[in-house]
């Protein structure tokens, strides 16, 4: 809210191409007395699809604008408008300690456009460093358990936070298709960049015995199929031959949780648009 009391709104859209859809949206806003502050669109001029992103400011009624937008807009729209706030997560870890750190370091500071409700882990390891921050943590051991048992106790865990979005903070465990499918395309994963060339236990070991000249990260919605879900950031940084699989595990944890912070910025800010399985970035 600015000084005048005003609301802030996110409007995503998205929809079949057709002349004159700026100035149809644009017309809508000052109809309703509204002020664009930022705005970017994209046409993908191969499938014939119109995106657009807009922040605006004022006092409104949302659904009188939503309709007024329906009707104006091409049959099938999406349309997706929202006061900026900032988004309930949750955390799921295992034992690394460093994307969960960069993550509560941030959010302690604001530096995160999000409310971190709960950290939930299969392991006990990281409980004591996340309650240095005053956010729950819950372990729920995965022992003795079937993949949905166990994620069916996590699920109940997670419903009572109702959160907007799941971050997978080197969360070591693969999610079944129920559970991915509860939560479609608010499920945020970060990993090696190595897949598929270098998959199982010890990429870095792997890595270094191969002699690779640069290591990176993606960060992505989780899908059904593993690792393959839509990307959202990737990032690269060089190596040689005079590092070690430690000093290779060093440069990729650093570059993991710059990745995974790039990535959350922008789907908090509700700058991803999800297009069968990539993304579209305003």
């Amino acid at each position: 809210m600015n000084k005048a009391g005003h609301q802030f709104y996110v409007l995503k859209i998205d929809c079949p191409d057709a002349k004159g859809l700026v100035h149809q949206i644009s017309g809508i806003f000052y109809h309703h007395g509204l002020n664009m502050v930022e705005n970017e669109e994209f046409v993908d001029i191969e499938n014939g699809h119109f995106y657009m992103r807009s922040e605006f400011e004022g006092h409104m009624d949302p659904v009188k604008v939503v309709e007024d937008l329906r009707q104006s807009l091409p049959e099938k729209a999406n349309i997706e408008l929202s006061e900026k706030h900032k988004k309930d997560v949750v955390l799921l870890v295992t034992k690394e300690y460093h994307c969960l750190g960069d993550l509560l370091v941030r959010h302690f500071f604001k530096d995160l456009q999000a409310n971190i409700l709960a950290v939930i882990s299969n392991h006990h390891d990281l409980g004591d460093f996340v309650h240095k921050f005053n956010i729950p943590f819950h372990f729920i051991s995965a022992d003795k358990l079937e993949r949905s048992e166990h994620e069916q106790v996590v699920n109940d865990t997670i419903t009572k936070y109702n959160p907007e979005f799941l971050v997978l903070a080197k969360y070591m465990r693969i999610l079944t298709p129920d559970f991915i499918h509860r939560y479609k395309n608010r499920i945020v994963n970060i990993h090696h960049s190595f897949l598929p060339a270098f998959v199982g236990a010890k990429p870095y070991v792997q890595a270094h015995a191969r002699g690779v000249k640069m290591i990176g990260a993606t960060a992505h919605f989780v899908n059904e199929n593993l690792d393959e879900g839509p990307i959202i950031v990737q990032e690269v940084t060089q190596v040689d031959h005079q590092m070690d699989a430690r000093q290779l595990a060093k440069s990729g944890r650093d570059i993991e949780k710059i990745v995974l912070a790039r990535a959350l910025k922008l789907v908090f800010d509700d700058r991803v648009f999800v297009s069968d399985n990539k993304t579209i970035i305003l």
